[in-house]
Parts: structure tokens; C-alpha cells; sequence
């Protein structure tokens, strides 16, 4: 039966020092660096609506709120809102005594089975939408004090360009005054002295702001009917929490208050490296296609090491390991197995390791392989029996010594790998260029689970 060992217990530390698994990282084809999602920038390409795949400007989003318009949210689960047909009966002008079919529309939820009918909105003729929003009293209130802080900051960044020109009293402006033959007039202009914007200001930089009506301090509220103290509470007609958060302009307080929610937009963000700035991850433009144009994953680049089986693990005994080497690129992939010592050394690691001295050779990565039982190539491959447990297509299997030091906890261990990388990024393909071979080094750390226990 075979064990299933989780990725996360193999981490590597990218260049911010933090320890994650490889599925999560990204290399740098330039630097050379192994990348997180916490050290590089992430760049907004475009919203786009997740349902619909509509992508928009982000000025056009900023005006719709970051929501799209044709699409909706359940207010009661959040799920997506589909459009449902149905057929009504309407009566025909020329003869009243025959009606008509015609077909009408509303949206349902296919999860909780929440419709637009549940709430009294109307059918609609039309599928494509035109549902009416609901409308908020406090929209005006709103919309003044935006405008009266856009113009208070149009004035502060006036006040600012302002005193950039303001610059100190020079003498030669009170001499050109009192000078004979204008020379000193002369000389100022041509330093600009005089020339300079003047600090009165303009029409345009002496915004008025308009007045703003004061918040009326509520003194006095509205006392509670008699019957909230004697009427029955059907809990489930009132909404949760979350229902009522999620519309932050009404938050019903009952179900049938609920209304659709527009859908958010998603943005598509791209990734790129703080220290060369090259780009790590960029999508397509289109967010149908699940292609990207750059994709530096670090399982696409990195030789990536695993669990094979759960260890049996006993206090202060060497105990046999076996971990997993797979190569993910399509060039043979030398790897040296390295402890941690002097300043390498960390405080993950709390028990003691024992590596293969010889170099592991890890074959290129074929797809047709997979299905290659003898290979040629394996069988070139004259294995030490006692350090390489399996090989298959282009993954290694090899034992590692382990001595527990710790009686309680998991057995943690560490080490560094050495690997050779061909960089495809600086060859080029019209000159027929090789690519470059370079050593790069990778700490690695193993969390082997814990002890094993006395029955």
C-alpha cells in the first residue's frame, strides 16, 4: 500500500530567507536566485470579471467598483447567480379572451436554491440583464463629501507645485531697483531671479470649496415596538452576518431584504524579480488561455527531493532514509549532496545526517521514457547498490543515514545540493549557442516526521 507523504515536508530557502516547498517558488533564469511570492513585485496587468472572462481597464473598473455588471453573486450563499427561462401568459390586446406565452427571465442560485422571486424582483424579458440596482439613501451624502476631498486635495497639490518656485530673497532684487545703468537688472534675468513664476497663485489654483452640509449628531432613537418582547424569533428569516456585511451599503437585517450582489473582479497580475527586474510569471492577455508567455516555476528548473516512504525512526540509531531526486529539464542533471557546517548552519536542523560522497548523475526528463520499462540508459548507469535504492525514467531514488538527537518532536534535518543548471536564457537559438553550465547550491530542509513509537 502505497503512503502518501506530503511536498511540504521538503522546503527550500529562496532569497529572502524564508523556507517553503518548490511548488511554490520561482528561479530567475538571469540572477540565478530562487524567488517567493513575498520577495518579488507583483504587477497589476488588467481586472477581469472570473464568470464572464471580461477584461476591462482599470479606470473602468475604479468607476464600476471594482464589480461587473452583468454578472451576480448569491446573497444568500455566494454563489454564482445563473439565468433561468420560464413562460408566462400575457393577454392579447385584440382579443382579451386569448392569452399569449411569452417568455420571461429570472436568476437562481444552483446551490442553495435562492431565486430573484424569493425577494420580489420581477422577471425580466431579456436574459442579457438590465437588472435594477437597489438604491442607497445616503448615495448624495456620499457623493459630496467625495468631491469636497477631491477638492481640497486639488488645493493641498496647487499649495505644494507652489512653493517649489518660492525661492529665497537675493539682494540683486532690491540693487535693480536702486542700479544706474541696469546691469544689475540684466544679470538677474539672465540667473532667472526675476524671471521666476510668481507665488500669487491663479484663478485656477485658488479653488473655492464648495460648503459641505455638517453631520447632524443623532440624540434620539427610535423606541422598540412592544411586540419584539412578545413576538416569536424565527431565526431563520433573519441574515447572518456575513450576509449582511457582504453588502456594506444596506447589510440587510432580514432575508427578504436580500438583493444580488455583483460579482468582483479578479485581477491578472504578473511577477517579476526585485533585483535584475526581469519578469518571473506572465499570463496570456486573454484570461480564457491557461498558457502563460513566462512561467519560471521552480519545479520546471530546480531538481525537486521527497519523502519515498514514512522512516522508521528510533532515538540515538542510525536509521536508513530514502528520498527522491527528480530532474525536471531536459539535460542531464549532476547533483552533490553537501552537510551544512560553520556558517551554513541553522538552528532546523536537530539531528545528525549521513550523505553519499559520490555524485548522483539524474537522466534528462523524457515523456516517452515513462513508458520505456528497459532503457538504455538506465542500464549505462553502473549504480552503487548501497547508495541508489531505484532509478527511474528521470527520477533517483537514494538512501541517506539518519541519528535521531531528540527523544520528542519531529526529526528535522538539512543539508546543501549542488546541481548543475543549463541556462537556456542567455543562449541564442540563431547562433546556434550552447547554453551556459552553471553550479548553483540549494538548502534544502527535510522534516522526517516523528519518532517511532514502543508498543
Amino acid at each position: 500500500m502505497a503512503t502518501f507523504i506530503d511536498v511540504n515536508l521538503v522546503k527550500y530557502i529562496c532569497g529572502c530567507g524564508k523556507k517553503k516547498p518548490v511548488c511554490k517558488l520561482y528561479l530567475c533564469r538571469h540572477c540565478l536566485k530562487i524567488r517567493c511570492g513575498d520577495c518579488v513585485l507583483h504587477e497589476v496587468d488588467t481586472p477581469y470579471c472570473p464568470n464572464c472572462l471580461e477584461n476591462m481597464p482599470a479606470a473602468e473598473a475604479k468607476l464600476k467598483r471594482n464589480r461587473c455588471s452583468n454578472c451576480f453573486d448569491c446573497p444568500n450563499c455566494g454563489h454564482t447567480l445563473t439565468t433561468r427561462a420560464t413562460s408566462h401568459a400575457v393577454s392579447n390586446p385584440e382579443d382579451p379572451n386569448k392569452s399569449t406565452p411569452k417568455k420571461m427571465f429570472y436568476m437562481a442560485c444552483g446551490f442553495c436554491r435562492w431565486t430573484t422571486r424569493d425577494v420580489g424582483i420581477a422577471d425580466k424579458p431579456a436574459a442579457s440583464g438590465n437588472w435594477e440596482d437597489k438604491d442607497n439613501s445616503h448615495q448624495k451624502r456620499i457623493l459630496s463629501l467625495l468631491e469636497t476631498y477631491q477638492q481640497i486635495a486639488q488645493k493641498e497639490k496647487a499649495e505644494k507645485e507652489r512653493k517649489k518656485y518660492v525661492r529665497r530673497r537675493s539682494y540683486l532684487t532690491y540693487a535693480a531697483g536702486m542700479d544706474k545703468y541696469g546691469m544689475v537688472s540684466v544679470a538677474a534675468k539672465r540667473k532667472g531671479l526675476l524671471a521666476s513664476p510668481s507665488t500669487g497663485g491663479s484663478k485656477d489654483e485658488d479653488t473655492i470649496i464648495s460648503p459641505v452640509e455638517p453631520a447632524e449628531t443623532v440624540t434620539t432613537f427610535v423606541p422598540l415596538k412592544d411586540e419584539i418582547f412578545t413576538q416569536e424569533l424565527h431565526l431563520e428569516n433573519m441574515a447572518g452576518m456575513s450576509q449582511r456585511h457582504a453588502p456594506p451599503e444596506f447589510q440587510p437585517c432580514e432575508m427578504t431584504d436580500l438583493h444580488p450582489l455583483h460579482k468582483h473582479l479578479l485581477i491578472r497580475r504578473s511577477l517579476r524579480c526585485k533585483q535584475c527586474e526581469h519578469n518571473l510569471s506572465k499570463p496570456e492577455f486573454n484570461p480564457i488561455s491557461i498558457k502563460f508567455k513566462i512561467q519560471l516555476i521552480a519545479m520546471s528548473h530546480i531538481p525537486e527531493i521527497r519523502i519515498f516512504t514514512s522512516p522508521e525512526l528510533n532515538f540515538d540509531k542510525d536509521c536508513k532514509v530514502i528520498l527522491t531526486v527528480c530532474n525536471p529539464t531536459s539535460y542531464n542533471t549532476n547533483i552533490n549532496l553537501t552537510t551544512l557546517e560553520g556558517d551554513t548552519q541553522d538552528d532546523f536542523s536537530n539531528s545528525k545526517i549521513t550523505l553519499p560522497k559520490d555524485t548522483i548523475v539524474v537522466s534528462r526528463r523524457d515523456d516517452a521514457a515513462l513508458y520505456d520499462v528497459g532503457s538504455q540508459e538506465q542500464e549505462a548507469q553502473k549504480d552503487d547498490p548501497s547508495v541508489i535504492a531505484f532509478r527511474k525514467a528521470n527520477k533517483v531514488g537514494f538512501y541517506v543515514k539518519v541519528k535521531p538527537q531528540v527523544k520528542d518532536g519531529d526529526i528535522q534535518v538539512s543539508f546543501m545540493m549542488k546541481h548543475d543548471y543549463h541556462n537556456t536564457a542567455i543562449a541564442l537559438t540563431s547562433e546556434n549557442q550552447e547554453p551556459q553550465v552553471v553550479w548553483l547550491e540549494q538548502k534544502v530542509f527535510v522534516n522526517l516526521g516523528p519518532l517511532q513509537t514502543k508498543k
